[in-house]
């Protein structure tokens, strides 16, 4: 029983006119409601039976100003229901909407199985002159929205309509406004799990956490750099590219993070060299970084495997180490500064640390304008299970970004909203982090990177005060 009540709301085809039904007969019932309380005393006074002898058998009321009030009264009562409903219950009207579209869809794209029957009319004796469609098979749909998300359930079995219904992604998108965030195909039918009112789901960068592997960036959405590693992150100018960067990196100083950062245009995120150690902006110096953080992870590896509690299979997180991680702005605009020698040894360097990282605690974030696949060959492309693409992108750089998807990409004019890939291969709508304003940055990640530097000071000094 628990089970099926999971399914929700079974969509049938009376529900096409779910929305009206509903409004129509609970405003029927407050405006009678209504009027009976306004009308109560001369309804409780009145001689029913004395209005039962008139001899036409008629009903006769006397019209008064006091009950042309009260109808008034009733009538103003439904119309302020109706508004604050749709105010304090947003929610369930959607759910309506939500279910009537439903059962539009199935009707309007002939997804049922009707027959043609004979309508006699009123009088059986006479011969039918119409013909009324019968329904004889519905799919069934089931529909639940919970926790801001809408759950979409219907049934697979192997019928002429199985290739629809097993492809309504792009369909409950668009018609539903909402933006898929799980297909699941389950024994006898498949699940859509679609995210409702996304830009609800946006959080303040003071929500962002690093923890247990992962880093949270919405209410629903969590990078989880142990599972999932590596992050690709490309938005063209004013998409918020830099400023998601910044988030994330003060969200990973919270933590026990350790951070590598390159920024080959000397731009913002050069600036964080004068508050932070491992910050590089020159060509020689990012390259020599690049070798420390592959020798780095090379070496930590081999020394994994001589602790006393290592164990095949499990990663640095159960050893007690802490993750690492190389944040690469402009990544496509340095490979195009290197001669093809330096280009073809930088590529190989990366390529090895997105193939062997994630056990080692070794993450690369790569951030770049458009995922060039010149730069990103070999296979390193798919390696980032995490993706972001921020801002306004042609179709080219989503292909790039995401590879061939049925998917629509629509522009809202919103700093920090694009498209997220969490590594289900999915797709759905994304904001970055808000940012309040006046928050600098430079102040905040100076301020912690002190404090993580006068921790590990008073560390040291007890270590040696004890040895």
């Amino acid at each position: 029983m628990p089970q099926f009540n999971k399914r929700g709301n079974r969509i049938r085809a009376s529900d096409k006119s779910l929305v009206f039904r509903f409004s129509a007969g609970s405003l029927l019932l407050l405006f009678l409601a209504v009027v009976m309380l306004l009308n109560l005393k001369t309804i409780i006074t009145t001689d029913w039976k004395v209005i039962s002898l008139f001899q036409d058998g008629s009903v006769h009321l006397t019209v008064t100003p006091y009950r042309i009030m009260t109808i008034v009264l009733a009538a103003l009562v439904c119309v302020l229901a109706t508004l604050f409903y749709r105010r304090f219950q947003y929610d369930r009207v959607k759910h309506l909407f939500h279910r009537q579209k439903l059962a539009r869809m199935l009707l309007e794209n002939g997804w049922y199985e009707s027959e043609s029957t004979q309508d006699s009319g009123f009088f059986k004796d006479l011969p039918a002159t119409t013909k009324k469609e019968k329904i004889t098979y519905f799919p069934k749909l089931y529909y639940r929205m919970e926790h801001g998300l809408l759950y979409i359930r219907t049934e697979i079995t192997l019928g002429k309509y199985q290739d629809q219904l097993l492809h309504l992604e792009k369909k409950l998108e668009t018609g539903l406004y909402c933006e898929l965030v799980s297909k699941e195909l389950k024994d006898s039918y498949v699940e859509y799990v679609l995210l409702y009112d996304t830009i609800a789901n946006r959080i303040t960068i003071n929500e962002v956490q690093a923890e247990h592997g992962s880093l949270r960036l919405m209410k629903n959405v969590w990078w989880e750099y142990d599972k999932l590693p590596h992050m690709l992150i490309a938005g063209g100018t004013g998409g918020g590219k830099t400023y998601f960067i910044l988030t994330i990196i003060e969200a990973l100083l919270r933590s026990n993070a350790v951070m590598y950062i390159l920024d080959p245009k000397n731009a913002d995120l050069a600036d964080l060299s004068v508050v932070m150690p491992e910050v590089w902006y020159k060509k020689d110096d990012i390259t020599a970084c690049i070798d420390r953080f592959y020798d780095g992870m090379m070496a930590r590896s081999e020394a994994m495997k001589l602790m006393e509690n290592y164990r095949t299979g499990e990663n640095y997180a159960y050893l007690g180490l802490s993750p690492h991680f190389l944040i690469f702005d402009e990544y496509v605009a340095f490979m195009e500064m290197l001669t093809t020698k330096e280009n073809a040894a930088v590529l190989n360097k990366l390529k090895q640390i997105v193939m062997l990282g994630r056990q080692a605690g070794y993450f690369l974030i790569l951030a770049c304008q458009r995922p060039d696949a010149k730069y990103l060959g070999d296979g390193i492309r798919d390696q980032f299970n995490f993706r972001v693409a921020l801002g306004r992108m042609s179709e080219l750089g989503y292909s790039m970004m995401f590879g061939e998807v049925d998917k629509d990409f629509f522009l809202k004019q919103i700093k920090g909203r694009g498209y997220v890939d969490t590594g289900n291969s999915v797709i759905s709508e994304f904001y970055t982090p808000l940012v309040p304003k006046g928050h600098d940055f430079l102040k905040e990640i100076g301020r912690l990177s002190q404090n993580r530097q006068d921790g590990q000071a008073a560390c040291g000094a007890k270590d040696a005060g004890t040895d």
